[in-house]
């Protein structure tokens, strides 16, 4: 029996292995839009685990696994043993041998490694602390679907450090694309912490505005992340002037567009006239992520299929 593949941090594909989830993307997204059903993943169960709160995560498996032909099962922390102290390996050993591949959204990174080591079948990162990689692969692909290629393009990240960020750091040093990243002091970018291998692909700048300037797109998230509650007043203050509003998508390049995760907060971190505004395209974004996981899943589950 050979190893399953995992998906828990965005280098864990290769370029080739995007340009092909990104080719099934689309495909599979096109059958969806024309009412053609394709169900590979037929009698296939996910199992989905959630220790965070989640609307768009939960919906885009559960909802791409059925549009598979598959099935998935929500599980709660709080109402699995899981969260009365079971061991994530002895968890992972029963899951793993009644179901056909796992999704995770958890706090440390160390939670869903240990969850894979001990798997017999795919898991793939919901989001972590560190790093939130099914997002940047739909976040990827719907600049592609936007503007072509994101090979030798200027991201700028406006804002918190945070798994995001990190995972476009990642995903930039793959992909052969560039971050500029712009935080308030004290916030900024650990490579360690990153996961990053080399730093070629970014540049932190203290202005955001400055690193705006020439990008291809504009993006940033919730100024407090899930965990960080605590110093939701004492980040209020710090991320002031990092609201991407629109003078800043002004020194972007013309046809910039922008992206948020969501759920936004309409006056912290962007203005509501930029995420409502002609060059955002958060909600094809957050559709993206049901297609970009179908592809995902289709890949983990049954390996490179072909039209």
């Amino acid at each position: 029996m050979n190893p399953p593949r995992h998906y828990l941090q965005f280098k864990d594909f290769t370029r080739e292995e995007y340009q092909h989830v990104f080719d099934r993307t689309r495909w599979i997204k096109d059958k969806f839009k024309r009412y053609e059903p394709y169900h590979p993943l037929f009698d296939r169960t996910l199992v989905m685990i959630f220790e965070k709160a989640s609307t768009r995560t939960r919906l885009s498996f559960e909802a791409g696994m059925q549009q598979l032909g598959g099935s998935a099962i929500y599980l709660n922390t709080r109402d699995s043993q899981l969260g009365r102290g079971e061991p994530v390996e002895d968890a992972a050993q029963v899951i793993s041998r009644m179901s056909d591949v796992v999704m995770i959204r958890t706090f440390e990174q160390d939670i869903i490694e240990r969850f894979a080591a001990n798997s017999r079948v795919p898991v793939i990162n919901g989001l972590t602390n560190e790093y939130h990689p099914c997002q940047i692969l739909a976040d990827i692909y719907t600049f592609i679907e936007h503007r072509g290629s994101i090979q030798g393009k200027t991201v700028a990240w406006i804002g918190d450090s945070n798994n995001m960020c990190n995972t476009w750091l990642q995903a930039a040093e793959l992909l052969d694309f560039n971050v500029h990243v712009s935080t308030p002091p004290g916030y900024e970018v650990e490579p360690e912490r990153a996961g990053l291998y080399g730093t070629g692909h970014f540049e932190q700048f203290a202005d955001p505005m400055d690193a705006c300037k020439g990008a291809d797109l504009v993006t940033t998230d919730v100024w407090t992340s899930m965990g960080f509650e605590a110093e939701n007043d004492e980040r209020m203050k710090d991320f002031a002037d990092w609201c991407v509003d629109a003078e800043m998508m002004a020194a972007a390049r013309q046809h910039a567009v922008f992206m948020h995760c969501l759920p936004a907060h309409r006056g912290e971190e962007v203005t509501a006239e930029v995420i409502d505004g002609v060059q955002s395209v958060v909600w094809d974004e957050a559709e993206n992520r049901l297609h970009a996981q179908k592809a995902l899943m289709e890949y983990l589950v049954l390996g490179k299929v072909e039209d």
